[in-house]
């Protein structure tokens, strides 16, 4: 890095308004992560219209605070109570909710800030090193390629499933179904909407998010109102530096996917988490607990993932003035405002706003893991609550988290409606977690598989033969083939032979 590059990239590390600054925004960027449906987009874009009259460095260094504080704060609410901040917190309930029901949410949520942490400057370091090229990769990747990462995604339906896969199918399907409701986004055609005009901007994924994991735990709650209250063990928050060097290979190929996905314009910390939480699930081959049953790794992958995708983010903003993801978005109008132009004028006219960002990146990441470990006991004991307390709250955190969303009651009566839907199904059997994919991922195959098509002029041939011949997508249906055969019953025996075979080789 050279002298003036480093000067810019230390100028928030020396000036004590600029660094007070993005200690506020990434302690308000946690906050406001923690309650549900107060999205970091909201939360950035509201910071916008107090910034405006704002020296540009100064609105700058907020922004990033709240942005790199709110994907992690989300975390928290899905790790005790089962209710995701944020989309990119989906995947950190799956195996923290089950470990905060074992008296151990200090030791996850110490754990999530860790690799969170970690996360974050792998992303912001690859921001500095590699922006051009990973811009550039950015571009190469089609409407095709988009459909491909997101049926990826689905495969990830098998791990989530618990005992039965049939039950997991279904409940992905259910969540695509739900994804579809609404306007189609080629032709503009109602979709299951049954006539009436509240459904044709179709079911917000927060919403459902909410609903299923937060109403639906709250009325499992009303269950087990005489259950004995589980006591959280707080004394020991930091993971030891064993189990920091036992997954650090896991934390980095996760933070690898998380900033390749984060740099990905349309895509998101969600998307990241999901996929690293999918990778970690095929990939550990002796978790610490089952996935879904408190395997923590099932909270280092999507925490390192959703975070790195923050420098990933980033990369096609300041680079290519392409927005990484709904944040960076917004973002790019406050450059606007400010009077730059993000792009490749950006960083030939201004270079060091290049550095002074990476810099509030990596000073907001120290912002992150200080405030992180802070108020753990406190918040633990949300978790000690007797059922009859904890309900209500649960209630109406889901009631403000949603309306919030869209300042509509409508997405409140869904929201109710899927909380009780979701009791039945958790009964049953059903996993909550495919769902949710579908919800997610569902429209993302809808529209890039549009595109593809329309790309080709209505060609499947085409679309077929593109497939195989462009390098990204070769390489990615390679990959989902692998993933396919892996977890057929012939590839699951060959996989058991073989850690057999190695677990056999080292006791010799």
């Amino acid at each position: 890095m050279e002298a003036s590059a480093l000067s810019y990239f230390l100028m928030a590390w020396t000036d004590p308004y600029l660094i007070f600054l993005i200690a506020v925004g990434t302690f308000a960027g946690i906050y406001v992560g923690v309650i549900p449906g107060l999205s970091v987009t909201m939360a950035v874009s509201i910071l916008i219209s107090f910034t405006f009259s704002w020296d540009v460095n100064e609105a700058l260094a907020m922004m990033a605070g709240v942005f790199l504080g709110g994907v992690y704060g989300g975390s928290r609410t899905a790790i005790l109570l089962n209710i995701p901040g944020a989309p990119a917190a989906i995947a950190a309930g799956f195996d923290g909710y089950p470990l905060a029901k074992m008296g151990l949410a200090g030791m996850a949520i110490g754990v999530s800030t860790t690799v969170s942490f970690f996360g974050a400057l792998f992303g912001i370091a690859v921001l500095a090193v590699a922006a051009p090229f990973i811009s550039e990769l950015a571009l190469d990747v089609a409407p095709r390629d988009y459909l491909l990462l997101a049926a990826l995604g689905l495969l990830l339906i098998g791990a989530l499933s618990g005992e039965s896969l049939a039950k997991g199918m279904f409940a992905g399907a259910l969540g695509i179904l739900i994804g579809m409701v609404g306007l189609d986004p080629i032709t503009v055609e109602p979709r299951m909407t049954f006539g009436t005009t509240a459904m044709m901007g179709g079911i917000h994924y927060v919403t459902a998010m909410i609903g299923f994991f937060g109403v639906s735990e709250a009325l499992v709650q009303v269950r087990n109102l005489d259950k004995r209250v589980i006591k959280q063990k707080v004394d020991k928050i930091l993971p030891s530096w064993n189990v920091i060097l036992k997954h650090l290979p896991l934390s980095l190929r996760c933070s690898f996917i998380g900033t390749i996905i984060g740099a990905l314009p349309g895509t998101g910390g969600d998307i990241a988490a999901l996929l690293a939480y999918g990778h970690a699930a095929r990939s550990v081959k002796k978790p610490s607990k089952p996935f879904g049953k408190g395997a923590i790794e099932g909270i280092i992958a999507p925490e390192s993932a959703c975070n790195a995708a923050v420098g990933g983010a980033y990369i096609p903003m300041l680079t290519l003035g392409i927005p990484g993801d709904a944040v960076t978005a917004v973002l790019i109008g406050a450059l606007y405002i400010h009077g730059l132009k993000p792009g490749p004028m950006l960083m030939i006219e201004t270079p060091h706003l290049f550095w002074f960002t990476v810099g509030n990146l990596v000073l907001a990441a120290f912002f992150m893991l200080i405030f992180g470990l802070t108020g753990i006991r406190a918040f633990a004991k949300m978790v000690e609550m007797p059922p009859a307390l904890l309900m209500p709250i649960i209630v109406i955190l889901s009631v403000v988290g949603t309306y919030s969303i869209q300042n509509s009651l409508t997405d409140v009566y869904w929201m109710l409606a899927f909380g009780i839907f979701g009791y039945f199904l958790k009964r049953y059997g059903y996993q909550i977690g495919p769902i949710i994919l579908g919800v997610i991922l569902g429209p993302i195959m809808d529209i890039n598989f549009r595109r593809a098509i329309l790309s080709t002029r209505g060609d499947i041939g085409e679309f077929l033969l593109e497939l195989v011949t462009h390098p990204i997508s070769l390489i990615l249906v390679i990959t989902m083939i692998l993933l396919l055969i892996a977890q057929t019953p012939a590839g699951q025996r060959f996989t058991a032979r073989r850690r057999l075979k190695k677990e056999a080789a080292n006791i010799e």
